[in-house]
């Protein structure tokens, strides 16, 4: 009997102090980032076949073609997993190497503009396609993972909520910033109907 009275206290005083409120925007916040990395993923699996048809017809463009190959490199070197948004400094690294990797792929778009014949290659269009799309989808999942993050963050430094995430280990969670965005929301501007003259001339 006085067991059951213990437990409707205790579940009194955790809902009443936030306890739930944690729980449900911890929650929040590994679906979004669970949807950013699943997004980062489909445009690190597009890059060997985007980097195969570029060679194809630009194999003496090493430098962007190696630039590309090593970016992909690094990001699959960095463990993405979900205790990664627990971590600032990995989060930074993680980050980084994404934006290392849209640096990249914008100079391997930029480079295609030189070479009329990979531009109407139908694979080159439908890749570039494909990516332009998992761009948008990535700028989509991180907007909804800010609004997670900052809403959990709200929570934790909140009164008396503030105090039950001290409790329990809750602590903010880094997000991303301003410049962050901008790279994923400025995506390369690539016009396929605009003649290019070819290399040389």
């Amino acid at each position: 009997m006085y067991q059951w009275i213990i437990v409707l206290l205790l579940t009194g005083i955790l809902s009443g102090c936030g306890y739930n409120d944690l729980q449900i925007s911890d929650e929040d916040v590994k679906a979004g980032w669970a949807e950013v990395l699943n997004q980062y993923k489909r445009r690190a699996d597009l890059v060997p076949n985007l980097v195969n048809v570029v060679k194809g017809y630009a194999a003496h463009e090493k430098d962007v073609l190696t630039e590309v190959t090593a970016a992909r490199a690094r990001v699959g070197a960095i463990q993405a997993t979900p205790e990664l948004v627990n971590d600032e400094e990995a989060f930074k690294k993680f980050i980084a190497a994404q934006g290392q990797m849209t640096s990249a792929l914008s100079h391997l778009l930029v480079v295609a503009e030189n070479y009329p014949q990979l531009k109407a290659d139908g694979m080159f269009r439908d890749l570039q396609a494909q990516l332009e799309g998992t761009e948008n989808r990535i700028a989509v999942a991180r907007n909804r993972y800010i609004a997670a993050v900052k809403n959990y963050n709200v929570i934790v430094r909140s009164l008396p909520t503030n105090l039950t995430a001290m409790l329990f280990g809750y602590k903010t969670k880094p997000s991303f910033t301003v410049e962050n965005e901008q790279a994923v929301t400025e995506p390369p501007k690539v016009d396929f109907g605009a003649p290019v003259p070819a290399p040389g001339r």
